[in-house]
């Protein structure tokens, strides 16, 4: 190839290199621009006020934070009462478990109770996740209150068969 020609190419790439850049640097939009267009979606009105928090009601459905506008107050029961052999369904609320009791044989007003963590929940979970239909306990435990809500620390439970009546 000859100096000449290899000077030729040399300039072409030379000038395709610059012609480039300058396209690039044309199209990106600059950090001014950004704050400008970002500044005309928002406005220039009055100073923002910030939001205030609002207290998470999702996961409380007793006390006096019930779901349904007029809905009774449920009543807690004492830290340290014991239920005894109650029958209901494991379920997820959030990132905690919940054991909903079935009817209390009165006025079917028992809120669903939190489940505290123990082998007795792992177990119950394993129990759950190796089947798939919905399964039924019968439980045993403390109640306790916290932030106005009861919870239990279960100490025996039975998985009840699908023919098996609770009493």
């Amino acid at each position: 190839m000859s100096k000449n020609r290899m000077k030729k190419i040399i300039v072409s790439i030379s000038a395709l290199t610059a012609v480039a850049s300058l396209a690039l640097a044309q199209t990106r939009p600059t950090t001014q621009d950004a704050q400008d267009k970002f500044d005309r979606l928002i406005g220039t009105g009055a100073e923002p006020t910030p939001l205030k928090p609002q207290p998470s009601l999702a996961n409380d459905l007793t006390a006096a934070n019930a779901v349904a506008p007029g809905a009774p107050q449920q009543q807690l029961k004492r830290e340290g009462t014991y239920i005894v052999d109650r029958v209901g369904r494991l379920t997820k609320a959030g990132d905690a478990w919940e054991f909903n009791l079935d009817s209390d044989g009165q006025a079917l007003q028992d809120p669903p109770l939190k489940v505290l963590p123990n082998l007795k929940l792992m177990l119950m979970e394993d129990q759950s996740a190796a089947t798939s239909r919905d399964l039924r306990f019968r439980i045993t435990g403390m109640l306790t209150e916290y932030r106005g809500r009861n919870c239990v620390l279960i100490e025996k439970v039975v998985v009840l068969s699908d023919d098996e009546r609770p009493f």
